[in-house]
């Protein structure tokens, strides 16, 4: 065990109509005006984002909106988030959505609270040293980015997909209603599932510092997940599997599955970044695709975890060799993904790179790792791109 702090400052008000809080909370903060930062036309259709509005007129809070937030949340309306909310006077991001959104409201956040390029902080040239405030109200199960201290943000220029860590951004609330997820497209739900899953595996993967205790809250945290998620395969509307799920989504990249390990592995996730800025790929589904051939490309080099995530959490038969039990996991982990309809290679998934490409990626997932990437099995370029050969079929 490694020594650890356990940072986790976000207030969590869930349940039904968790989102009529939304003013009040917002109003504790003290602030001025208010960003309503949100996607698609999903929380206009659903009456949620009129929901909001009128929370938080019902407290006196001044408000401006900027919709338009994609998947792989783009750099370009960051920079106009930036300049509305300096035009308007704006101390508070609120997002209204799932991770892109939030993810974009903490890069609008960072780039007022300094005056320089936000992109820096993506690029790992420079540190944050503030941060605005940001408040949720979920409507996705999956990044878990309204309790976690990360975000992502693709440059529109190149497709460059980059993520950025610091405590700073951590909202200050999260509202979490379950209900609200009950209309997601069957594979953004199974999609969120695997993130859900990734973030815990990311932590769980690793040969150094380890907890019993730690283990034990993450082999739970997936068994959990992995049942919802056939529950809402069979039954989308089921409330009870929805909110094991979302709040799932937020314990699984808190930091709570990571306490006194060495950080983790975080391998398959710079992996799946390249595809995401490459070819726009739903994230949760691309980490499914390449997770497979990450996993047998690196288990013989930590092979104690992969034996004891079989055994504990894909329920193998602890029999027969270690290298056997360890690659008995991986299987029943792909065909849980068969399962919830999530692929597990790149011509699933709907790709088809060319070598030129995977060579690309390869080389791009290690500068963005700084020389290499992982923990698991410390990887270098040749050995991303073998993990993209892999997955090529």
């Amino acid at each position: 065990m490694f020594n650890f702090t356990y940072y986790t400052p976000t207030q969590v008000v869930f349940g039904r109509d968790a989102e009529e809080q939304t003013g009040a909370l917002v109003k504790a903060q003290g602030c001025k005006k208010v960003l309503i930062h949100y996607g698609g036309g999903s929380v206009v259709r659903s009456g949620l984002l009129d929901r909001v509005k009128a929370a938080l007129d019902r407290e006196g809070v001044a408000y401006v909106e900027l919709g338009g937030v994609v998947p792989n949340p783009r750099l370009s309306l960051v920079y106009q988030g930036i300049e509305l909310c300096k035009k308007e006077g704006v101390d508070f991001i609120l997002a209204v959505g799932g991770g892109s959104v939030i993810d974009s409201s903490k890069a609008i956040a960072y780039g007022l609270a300094e005056d320089a390029d936000v992109w820096e902080l993506y690029d790992h040239s420079r540190q944050a040293k503030a941060c605005l405030p940001v408040g949720t109200v979920l409507t996705i199960a999956a990044a878990g980015s309204e309790m976690s201290n990360s975000s992502v943000i693709t440059k529109d220029e190149g497709g460059v997909k980059r993520g950025y860590n610091n405590d700073i951004c951590r909202p200050k609330f999260a509202v979490m209603n379950p209900a609200l997820t009950a209309t997601l497209p069957p594979y953004q739900t199974a999609s969120g599932c695997v993130d859900i899953l990734m973030h815990t595996m990311e932590r769980y993967f690793t040969p150094n510092g380890t907890m019993e205790l730690t283990d034990s809250l993450a082999e739970g945290l997936m068994r959990a997940v992995m049942a919802n998620a056939k529950i809402l395969h069979a039954d989308p509307k089921n409330y009870e599997a929805r909110a094991e799920i979302m709040w799932a989504s937020s314990l699984s990249h808190n930091g709570l599955t990571g306490c006194g390990s060495d950080g983790g592995d975080w391998a398959s996730h710079g992996l799946e970044h390249e595809m995401g800025g490459m070819f726009d790929v739903t994230h949760g589904a691309g980490l499914a695709a390449v997770w497979g051939s990450w996993a047998r490309y690196v288990y013989k080099d930590c092979l104690d975890r992969f034996v004891k995530f079989a055994v504990r959490v894909m329920e193998v038969e602890n029999t027969g060799a270690p290298e056997e039990v360890a690659l008995k996991g991986i299987e029943a982990m792909e065909d849980f993904y068969r399962s919830i309809d999530m692929p597990t290679c790149f011509s699933e998934l709907g790709i088809s790179p060319t070598q030129e490409q995977l060579e690309t990626m390869a080389k791009m997932c290690i500068v963005a790792g700084g020389g290499k990437k992982g923990a698991a099995k410390v990887l270098y370029e040749a050995d991303c791109l073998r993990i993209y050969e892999l997955a090529n079929h």
